[in-house]
């Protein structure tokens, strides 16, 4: 095992440490070699670190260079060293930290975690916490929450009853709600389609004068920070009017939740703190390891009851017991890396790293704006639009630069606009990642 163990580290090691200077994009060459793991199962045993050999042979070539420093798509941050080694150490403890008697450590890390979280994000302090897979589940877990709170308030028992003959529930979205929400109200039975949406102004924000009356078992949902834009809802104004009417309020905030943690930007989310669940990824701007979401929700009471397993089947102890939270029951200690990254970083280096991208992401603009490109929207925090004239001619330019590899941006519609989108949220991105990338997108925008 040590032997093992010691040679995939030297090869992950040397797979980063010669990922700052290849393609972003994997070459035609490296997704050939992809073919060769279609094979049949086989027969007799391998040598552990021949399949390591062939893994990294076959398999490393073929990745996306996410956890590098240039790779600007779909809002995906890099590894932190100290959270990219505690998911090592995790891997090795193997703990499943459902229960305090299963995973002392798992659960202790968590709690530690959640009141960090809490602290740094401005939330309400006691909040209950969920560690997930990704904003998608945190928020379905949030929204199961809001779901038993309020029909709760309308004398049924969701958990127990189901929603057959149940009050209807009216869910406010506004006309930029991200797809995941979308599919966390379908898997909670609410409806993909069954949704009001509030409409939103040319940045994509909710315009809280048109949300409409309330009446009966409502839920309100509005985001912290447009996946398109970066731009928040006005959260004041959207809780005071949800919460007059007696509608529960989620925030989804993926990435912009984030932006709490900075003096320079905490004036976006003024507000957000008034709502009653938050939804947020720690894989994005905590920049830890895929896979690791949270739900936040002030009601314990209610997340419990929407989550808690029978304590006849699972013992209950002292302890904050984590699976009465999550939809899990077996999964991985996420908790280990986001208080690995938290730990290192510190509050001042958390802040530091929100700070730089958005500084990074306006030196995007600026330099692409001064080439000659049409920037559309307002860059208040890490995310750019970029267009190239025509749908055509940007889908082109949007081809041109992935398969140039020296970073890697993706296509989006923005209010009818075909547009390049830069999301900058790794740790390790620098200006000479942003000049290097301007570069190369201005070139391939002059052929």
């Amino acid at each position: 095992m040590r032997d093992l163990l010691l040679h995939t580290a030297e090869t992950a090691i040397d797979y980063l440490d010669d990922l700052n200077y290849r393609s972003v994009t994997p070459t035609p060459e490296g997704l050939a070699g992809l073919n060769e793991f279609h094979e049949p199962m086989p027969a007799y045993s391998m040598d552990p670190e021949l399949v390591i050999d062939i893994l990294h042979g076959n398999g490393s070539p073929g990745t996306m260079g996410m956890a590098g420093r240039r790779y600007f798509g779909f809002v995906i941050g890099g590894s932190l060293p100290a959270a990219l080694a505690a998911n090592w150490l995790a891997a090795a403890w193997d703990q499943c930290p459902g229960l305090f008697v299963a995973s002392p450590v798992g659960t202790v890390l968590e709690e530690v975690s959640l009141e960090w979280l809490l602290d740094v994000l401005k939330l309400p302090a006691g909040c209950a916490g969920a560690f997930v897979t990704g904003a998608t589940v945190a928020n379905f877990t949030a929204l199961a929450a809001a779901r038993h709170a309020v029909l709760e308030k309308a004398g049924w028992d969701v958990e127990a009853d189901g929603l057959f003959g149940a009050p209807p529930i009216t869910v406010i979205v506004g006309d930029e709600v991200h797809p995941s929400l979308i599919k966390a109200l379908g898997m909670l039975g609410l409806g993909r389609n069954r949704v009001a949406r509030v409409p939103v102004d040319d940045h994509g924000r909710m315009i809280a004068s048109q949300i409409p009356a309330i009446s009966g078992p409502t839920i309100v949902c509005m985001q912290a920070g447009n996946v398109n834009t970066g731009a928040f809802d006005p959260a004041a104004e959207v809780c005071a009017r949800a919460h007059a009417g007696g509608a529960w309020v989620h925030v989804d905030g993926a990435f912009g939740l984030w932006a709490a943690v900075s003096e320079q930007l905490a004036h976006l989310v003024e507000g957000v703190a008034e709502a009653d669940s938050w939804a947020t990824d720690a894989h994005k701007w905590l920049n830890v390891p895929y896979d690791s979401g949270l739900a936040f929700v002030r009601d314990e009471v209610a997340l419990k009851s929407a989550m808690a397993v029978s304590a006849a089947y699972l013992p209950q102890g002292e302890h904050r017991e984590p699976s009465q939270y999550t939809p899990e029951l077996s999964r991985r200690a996420r908790g280990v890396e986001i208080w690995a990254a938290l730990k290192s970083l510190g509050r001042k280096g958390l802040a530091e790293l929100i700070e730089r991208n958005c500084a990074l992401a306006r030196r995007f603009a600026e330099r692409l704006g001064a080439g000659g490109c049409e920037i559309l929207n307002e860059v208040v925090l890490n995310q750019v639009l970029v267009a190239f004239g025509d749908e055509a001619r940007t889908r082109e330019v949007i081809r041109r630069v992935q398969e140039d590899g020296t970073c890697w941006c993706g296509p989006t519609v923005w209010q009818g606009r075909t547009a390049m989108r830069i999301s900058v949220s790794s740790w390790a991105t620098r200006e000479v990642d942003v000049d290097d990338s301007v570069a190369a997108i201005l070139r391939v925008n002059g052929k």
